[in-house]
């Protein structure tokens, strides 16, 4: 039988023998060259480059010094744990050579091995930002040219960084790639957005001076790659015979096996993960470079990010943000069908990314035309991450307002918020810790800085005019004040004076006087100030340079501000000009001694005569702070805008209280201009802004602004603004919505709006604050009405009674209101609760409107109409004619209004007289007054439009016979 298979002839034999012997021959020659020199030699050169400028933490290169002709410029960053070679990997994958070629000047900034140079792994995040800008100037001075600014993954963001600390100032375009804008928006490796990261920023915060070996990011990298890198190394081993095939790749293999890799810094490693990662600044602004703030907001060249399509590292929807982040840019984008390293590296970039780039430059300088891979950034709008229900969405909801016992209020707590996540984790805490409250524990503002600053002393306390100040820093300027004051025999318990503008000095003082025990009287600047004195029992005040000289009768110190006018001789005292060094402390004096149940603050409400104070303790505060920071789920990663002056209660009490116990930055303004707020909520980072009354009128009314759009405002916290403002303001600014809180000016009463779903309802009481019963009221004897028992009468649903507050607190308690041995405060507000349990503040007793048909309260009244379409304010309130008032309504409109739409607001009764008016006055605190419209009475006929209710109940307009009839009344 014939064989299938035919035997090889000796000489086929030998040939492939031949062949075997030399491929096994190369194999060892390049296996012992790999193993000695690390990899195989090649005779590939990098590209010829000269070191322009060499200082402490960077090099700048220029590559192809030779080639001096004037070209657009081109400045490349590389990433903290690449060195400066990956736009240099291989001459076939060259970036800075592709962009020779095509007519582009590369420039290169080279961070060096940080494991190597001095100081080099204590760097931060700054100092590579301000190596960056510093680069800039330099080549700006050598070539007479702005630059177009690059940068890769890290590198990306350290250009938007720079660009946003600089204004755009010298930079002609920004171009990333695979650098992330927001880290809200996706997790990398495809992990889902609501696994926590504050736990895990927190666990690696706790490792002293942690630095990543480029050792541990390569095999990072790799283990988030195993197919490719065992890939990889097997094409390699399978081809170590043929040295050809393996040269023109060895540079670049062995750049990303090792040699491409560097250590990360700890501090830029950690700023990185708590400002980038955890807090997502990078969208929200608020990051510090040096000491000042900065927002990749102020960023308007242009800006031009490759995106790729499969990159794990930096997906789509996270390196998109730079178009929420940066507003005012014009931002396109590059979609590669490639991975994070493939942007930049490898024949792709070579043949499409660099390119592209090229003809970017090239566009931008005039010459050609937009390559047709460059369009449109295609957004991914995400929904802010986390915050779920802000927080303290409990059984409050369901409760029956009374005050809880520790246990029963933590276990509802709990409850309500498993599945919260890390909200969970920040919220219980506070609440244990407000349950803990007696009256004689420790507990104050200062104790509580104290705290903050032990724990994290580097971390950001407050911004104020572009500068950010540490914990720590705050924390020796407070021990200044303290010496300072001190040094004046200020002791525990002594009332003393605050009165200044927003400043830090103004934060420092309260915060030193909290930490001596004494009572901070919070003077208002256009206040009653001897009217405020008195009942403050002030004997002395602490005032700024522009408030000093508005006081006589007492001793005034001064602190804070670099003016000092010609009125210093009328002070007793300069605080920053005592040698508070040599201050020796006395012998009584212990931090932070105050207790709950001791007083704090006094402030002020009302206006001359009427002006009254507020006793605050520190239990009253704590419970606003702490509750603020629940209800809102303030965390470190918030920024609280305060716009109302210190010396408003909801600014110490609510924005700075709950900061303070949230751990989140305080932004405090110099004033407020609904021009300016989007470019210092940008700025700051602003998460969270306060607001007081009609305060955000103007920016609900302004003009649209850059700044405003994909804005990261999530909340805006206060009490008083109106339901019709209300909606515009979540219509117009969504997501962002509103917090209404309501706190009784007496007693420890505190609600809150929580799920904002009935705008002008306050909500519910909060965990731990006063329960509240709203007793039926007789409007006409301003006196409780007893039942049958004697007893005061629980009011039904929708039913208008007056709020009261369980607790003794108030000097004037009511005694036996509902049972015997009760102890009750009247709030002098009347008030609704719906059938859900929701309340709804009507009016207050001291504003009702005694009509011939009855007492009205005039914030009822004010609600409807201002439910009217196209009423923007409305205020109500009575106008004396004779025995009785003449209820009135004045508004103000944004759109036409007619008689015939007020008459369908009132079908049953209404205000005798409507006036349409062009601006209705406000207090500084934005309050609508009636004061100067009560005095006015009837309106002339010149004074604008004016509606009168006939018999029938139908409006018409204002005639002289009826307008003098009204006045006869």
């Amino acid at each position: 039988m014939t064989s299938l298979f035919k035997a090889p002839a000796p000489k086929d034999l030998a040939r492939f023998g031949t062949r075997l012997a030399r491929g096994l021959t190369a194999t060892a020659q390049n296996v012992l060259e790999v193993a000695r020199f690390g990899g195989l030699r090649t005779d590939e050169q990098a590209s010829p480059h000269q070191i322009v400028a060499e200082q402490r933490v960077y090099r700048l290169r220029r590559y192809f010094p030779e080639a001096m002709a004037d070209r657009p410029v081109v400045l490349l960053v590389p990433p903290l744990m690449l060195t400066a070679e990956i736009y240099d990997i291989a001459p076939t994958a060259s970036a800075v050579g592709v962009l020779h070629d095509l007519g582009v000047d590369p420039w290169v900034v080279d961070f060096g091995h940080p494991e190597d140079e001095p100081g080099g792994l204590q760097r931060d995040i700054s100092d590579h930002v301000l190596a960056i800008s510093d680069a800039i100037d330099r080549i700006q001075e050598i070539t007479g040219r702005d630059v177009h600014l690059g940068g890769y993954s890290q590198g990306g963001m350290f250009a938007y960084q720079t660009a946003a600390y600089r204004r755009s100032q010298g930079i002609e375009s920004l171009i990333t790639f695979g650098s992330p804008a927001d880290l809200d928006a996706a997790n990398p490796f495809g992990v889902p957005t609501w696994v926590p990261r504050q736990p895990i920023v927190d666990l690696l915060g706790q490792v002293p001076n942690l630095s990543i070996p480029g050792w541990v990011t390569r095999v990072g990298f790799q283990v988030l790659s195993p197919t490719k890198s065992v890939r990889n190394r097997i094409e390699f081993l399978l081809q170590l015979h043929d040295r050809e095939v393996l040269a023109p790749r060895e540079r670049q293999r062995r750049f990303m096996q090792g040699e491409g890799w560097v250590a990360w810094p700890g501090p830029a490693l950690a700023e990185f993960l708590r400002q980038v990662v955890a807090h997502n600044r990078m969208l929200r602004g608020g990051f510090v470079i040096g000491d000042r703030l900065s927002t990749l907001a102020d960023i308007t060249c242009p800006v031009l990010a490759f995106v790729g399509e499969v990159d794990e590292i930096a997906p789509t929807a996270m390196v998109r943000g730079i178009v929420r982040a940066a507003p005012r840019a014009e931002v396109y984008e590059s979609t590669q069908r490639t991975g994070h390293f493939g942007l930049v590296a490898g024949s792709h970039a070579a043949g499409t990314t660099w390119p592209v780039v090229a003809g970017w430059v090239h566009w931008r300088s005039g010459e050609g035309m937009i390559p047709q891979e460059i369009g449109p950034v295609k957004d991914e709008e995400q929904g802010m991450r986390g915050k779920v229900g802000y927080g303290l969405e409990l059984a409050v909801q369901v409760g029956t307002g009374a005050v809880r016992s520790a246990a029963g209020t933590l276990a509802t707590a709990a409850h309500a918020i498993v599945g919260l996540g890390e909200e969970a984790a920040e919220l219980l805490p506070r609440l244990r810790r407000l349950e803990r409250i007696e009256p004689d524990t420790r507990m104050s503002f200062g104790l509580l800085l104290d705290e903050q600053a032990r724990r994290r002393p580097d971390e950001v306390l407050f911004l104020y005019e572009d500068r950010a100040h540490t914990r720590l820093a705050a924390e020796r300027r407070i021990d200044t004040v303290v010496r300072g004051l001190l040094s004046l025999g200020v002791r525990q318990g002594e009332h003393v004076g605050v009165l200044m503008a927003n400043r830090p000095s103004a934060l420092a003082l309260v915060a030193a006087l909290s930490r001596l025990g004494a009572v901070a009287v919070m003077l208002r600047p256009d206040g009653d100030h001897a009217r405020e004195m008195e009942l403050g029992q002030v004997r002395r005040v602490v005032a700024d340079p522009e408030h000093a000289g508005l006081v006589d009768g007492v001793e005034v110190f001064l602190l804070g501000g670099a003016e000092r006018g010609s009125d210093d001789a009328e002070v007793a005292a300069d605080l920053d000009r005592l040698e508070t060094d040599l201050v020796e402390v006395p012998g009584w004096y212990r931090p932070n001694p105050g207790r709950a149940g001791d007083l704090a603050f006094v402030l002020f409400s009302g206006e001359g005569r009427a002006t009254k104070a507020i006793r605050i303790t520190n239990r009253r505060w704590a419970l606003s702070a702490f509750g603020t920071a629940s209800s809102a789920a303030l965390s470190e990663a918030d920024t609280v805008y305060s716009l109302a002056p210190i010396s408003h209660p909801s600014t110490l009490l609510m924005s700075i209280g709950g900061a303070v116990a949230g751990g989140s930055r305080i932004a405090l303004a110099s004033g407020y201009d609904p021009a300016t707020f989007w470019d210092e909520a940008r700025r700051y980072g602003v998460t969270v802004a306060s607001y007081t009354w009609t305060l955000l009128h103007g920016l609900v009314e302004a003009p649209p602004h850059p700044g405003e759009r994909h804005h990261s405002v999530r909340l805006f916290i206060g009490s008083g603004m109106p339901r019709g403002l209300w909606r515009r303001l979540e219509t117009r600014l969504a997501p962002a919505r509103v917090l209404e809180f309501y706190a009784a000016t007496s007693g420890e009463a505190i609600m809150v709006n929580l799920t904002g779903k009935k705008p002008g309802s306050v909500g519910r009481p909060l965990p731990g604050s006063a329960a509240v019963a709203i007793a039926r009221y007789d409007l006409e004897r301003d006196a409780l009405v007893p039942g049958p028992d004697g007893f005061a009468i629980e009011c039904g649903p929708d039913e208008t009674g007056i709020l009261l507050a369980a607790g003794d607190a108030s000097p004037d308690p009511l005694r036996g209101v509902f049972a015997p041995g009760d102890s009750w405060i009247a709030t002098g507000d009347l008030f609704q609760r719906d059938a859900d349990g929701d309340h709804w503040m009507v009016g207050r007793t001291a504003e009702i409107a005694r009509t011939a048909a009855g007492p009205v309260p005039c914030g009822a009244i004010r609600d409807r109409i201002g439910d009217v379409p196209g009423v923007d304010l409305a205020v109500a309130y009575g106008i004396p004619a004779g025995r009785h008032d003449l209820l009135a309504a004045a508004v103000t409109l944004r759109a036409p209004v007619s008689a015939a739409d007020f008459t369908a607001a009132f079908p049953d009764a209404g205000p005798d007289l409507i006036r349409i008016v062009d601006e209705i006055d406000a207090n500084p605190f934005a309050r609508l007054r009636t004061g100067s419209l009560r005095a006015e009475g009837v309106p002339d006929e010149d004074a604008g439009i004016a509606y009168y209710r006939d018999a029938a109940g139908e409006y018409r307009p204002l005639t002289d016979t009826v307008r003098d009839r009204l006045r006869a009344r």
